[in-house]
């Protein structure tokens, strides 16, 4: 048996040992932005290929959008919601769209 494993049962015995504490990842909000030119149907697409969300949950965000300038795709940790803006920004590319996501935290 090692020291370091004597000192963790001397511990155990006395009650000293704690647990890590493990903080919880801040959130982000993934938002899309209203323009005049990415289509509706395009929208909607995106809403369902990236967020997973039904079509009648990915109409209204797209509703929502085209009306108040921008709206609530989901809330993640921040490497989620990065990766997810890159993915609706480089497929909008893709296919000559200028949709724009971006995050803010939550």
């Amino acid at each position: 048996m090692t020291d370091e494993h004597e000192d963790i049962e001397s511990h155990e015995q006395s009650g000293t040992l704690t647990k890590p504490r493990v903080q919880e990842p801040s959130m982000y909000k993934v938002m899309m932005l209203n323009d005049d030119y990415t289509t509706m149907d395009f929208v909607v697409h995106c809403l369902q290929k990236f967020f997973h969300k039904t079509f009648s949950e990915a109409h209204r965000i797209m509703l929502h959008v085209h009306h108040k300038g921008k709206g609530d795709c989901g809330i993640f940790p921040y490497d989620i919601a990065a990766t997810k803006v890159a993915q609706v920004v480089d497929y909008a590319r893709e296919n000559e769209m200028p949709l724009k996501c971006i995050m803010e935290e939550a």
